[in-house]
This record gives structure tokens, sequence and C-alpha cells, in this order.
């Protein structure tokens, strides 16, 4: 008999690819499924990054094996981006490291760090993917509380009663998902000195800075931050480019030498064309970013409507492209996005997925047509009216 890792023990397969199976299978039986759940852009992504794409699949040696590192040109467009728009100095041969989606460097990153047994610092609620890698890699997740009344800023005096002494790791990721609350450059100054008193490494996962934000930060931009702290980022957000798979990590040299170390037994390096397109992403003006956040304004603002009618609460003017929503105190997340999706054919991701301070609360995503939402409402209100 085969058996498999004890690893996979640890984890179960991911929410939203269990969901979505029971909502393709609705789809299939005719239901009119609008999905509100999943921050997978519907706009497309510019029209620059496309043509750049295009032309680059016939350049020479387009089809060959790329650098680990990515092409220079690449790493000199994320140089300047982060310059430009956070003020963060990086070298591009030697702190900047491009990887397939931000989503791997999790991994690569853990892999690179952590032993069996050692401590992790996790976000609650938070981005799944950060317990899950820390288990399959046999590191042991430790949440730390963000809570509404702290505006979702970690609790510094509750953070140094937990026994750190094994902990190597602490994860990060402002603008926050699920809550799209942003971190005050005075939370970003306490935990760079956190992660310097305690000797952790903290990691900022950074994919929607953005999106419907006027001040994008980077915790790079804290004096000291390069010594204790790395940054992913991403282009998924911010450029419509999610399938195309364009991240990077960015921080001291030291650091990245080690998490390159990993990402070299993984992968055989980026598509070049996607590459080409990246540096034509990175060279936008504002204008791109205004405009899709206006587009996003506007869906956002019917969302509110939507939540409104379904008697919810919700956190005002976030970041991001979510919309954290608090629910009736007598429900809970699961039972309520299923009569969502039952009732009104509405697929809403619960925000007990991403950990138990989520449970009472539910997220929309605002990558959805503004027509769909405006569907989504009227079929509240013709069943409110029976």
């Amino acid at each position: 008999m085969i058996t498999f890792a004890n690893r996979l023990q640890t984890v179960q397969e991911y929410y939203f690819s269990k969901k979505l199976r029971e909502v393709r299978g609705l789809i299939a039986e005719g239901k009119p499924i609008i999905n509100m759940g999943i921050g997978s852009p519907d706009l497309p992504p510019p029209s620059s990054v496309i043509e750049a794409i295009q032309n680059s699949v016939a350049e020479n040696g387009a089809h060959k094996y790329q650098s680990y590192q990515g092409i220079p040109e690449l790493r000199e467009a994320i140089s300047t981006f982060y310059k430009e728009n956070y003020t963060v100095s990086l070298h591009p041969n030697t702190e900047i490291l491009p990887l397939m989606g931000s989503k791997e460097g999790i991994m690569h990153i853990s892999l690179a760090l952590l032993n069996e047994g050692d401590g992790v610092l996790i976000p609650n609620p938070g981005y799944p993917t950060y317990s899950s890698v820390t288990k399959l890699v046999g590191a042991t997740p430790l949440y730390y509380n963000l809570t509404e009344d702290n505006n979702y800023q970690p609790d510094f005096s509750q953070l140094e009663k937990l026994d750190l002494e094994n902990v190597k790791l602490m994860w990060v990721n402002y603008p926050h998902m699920p809550t799209g609350t942003n971190a005050s450059i005075e939370t970003l100054e306490k935990i760079v000195a956190f992660g310097k008193k305690y000797n952790i490494l903290i990691v900022n996962d950074n994919p929607y800075s953005f999106i419907l934000n006027n001040t994008p930060t980077s915790i790079l931009q804290i004096s000291g931050a390069k010594d204790i702290a790395l940054e992913l980022n991403s282009l998924s957000k911010s450029f419509n480019m999610a399938g195309w798979r364009v991240g990077m990590l960015t921080g001291k040299q030291e650091f990245l030498t080690e998490v390159l170390k990993v990402k070299t037994q993984m992968d055989s390096g980026m598509f070049y064309g996607v590459q080409k397109g990246a540096i034509a992403a990175l060279q936008l003006s504002n204008d791109w970013f205004k405009n899709l956040n206006n587009i996003y304004t506007t869906r956002r603002e019917l969302i509110y409507q939507l939540i409104e009618k379904l008697g919810c609460s919700y956190i005002k003017n976030s970041t991001g492209m979510f919309v954290w929503t608090k629910i009736p105190s007598n429900r809970k997340s699961e039972e309520f996005i299923d009569e969502l999706l039952h009732k009104y054919h509405l697929f809403v991701a619960p925000g007990s997925i991403f950990g138990n301070q989520g449970e009472g609360y539910i997220r929309f995503s605002l990558c959805v047509k503004e027509e769909d939402i405006k569907t989504a409402i009227q079929r509240i209100d013709n069943l409110m009216d029976k």
C-alpha cells in the first residue's frame, strides 16, 4: 500500500479549491452564480503589457531557460518602481529576487529559514497559506490576534507575552488581507524594532498597496529595516496579471542569497515574455492606478449597498480589493455564506477561513463587474419583498 508523507496530515486542500468545485457544480445545474469571493482581477492587464509579451515571443532566446534571478532589465525596472513609489533604494543585482508570483516566495522563505519545531508568528485573521506552509515544513505556527477594536494592528504587549525563544519568522501583511486595513508608519517602526529585539526575521507581504490606497508604503522605508526585514510584492493585483505569476522578494543580499538556494531547486526561471510584460507594467505612469481605482471605487459603493441590504456592517474606505463585513452576531460565517450561495446564488468568502478571529465576518471581492453587483442587489430586493 502506498502511503503519503506525514506532513500532508497537517494541511487540507485549499478552501477555495474545494468550495469552487461546489460552485461549479451549481453553475452546471444552471444556477446563475455570481462569484464575489475570489480576488482574481476580472479587468484586463494594460494593453502595453500584452503588446510587450506578444512582441517578445519572437525575440532570439525567448524560448530558452531563463536566469533564476530574472533578466537584468526586470530587476532594474523593479528597482526604479520601488524608488519612485516607495522611496526605497534597492540594488538591482543584489537586493531584488524576481519570483513566479509572491505565493511561491512564502514557501521558498520558509524552506530557507525554518527547521522543524521553529516558531512562526502568523496574523489572525490572515492569509491561510502562511499557516499551511509553516506546517508543511514542520515548523510551529504561533498566532497573533488582530482585532477590529485595535484597527487590526499588532498588539505588541500581547506579542511580548508569547514564548518567543524559538521564533524565527514573523509574517506581516499590510495593507492587510482580508480586512483591508493599512499599517501606520508607527506600526511598521514597532514591527521592525520588535524583530530586532527578538532576532526574528520579518516578512511583509505587500501585494495590495496600490489598490484604493493613496499612500503606498513599504516596510523597507523604515530606517534599519533591511537588517531584519524582507518584503514580498506582486503584479497580480496592481496590474491585473494574476495568472501570469510575477512577483518579487526584496531586501538584504545575505537573506536573498539563502532564498535563492531554494528557488534554484524548484523552477527553471520565469518565461521571458512575462518578464518583458512585467517591465512594461512597472514603467506605467500613475494614471494606470487612478483609472483602475475609479472602477474599484464605484464597485465598492455598490458592494456597500448590498451589504447594508443584508443587515451587515463594514469597514468603510479600506484598502485593497475586498470589503471586510461583519455579519449579525448570532450567525456563523460559513452558515451565512452558504445561505447567500443557495438563496441568492452569491458566492462570498467566509471570514473563518482566515483564522478564528475571522469568525463572524465575511469577505466581498471587488473583482466583480458593476452590472453583476447590481444584479445581486436586485436579487436581494426581490426575495426580501416576497
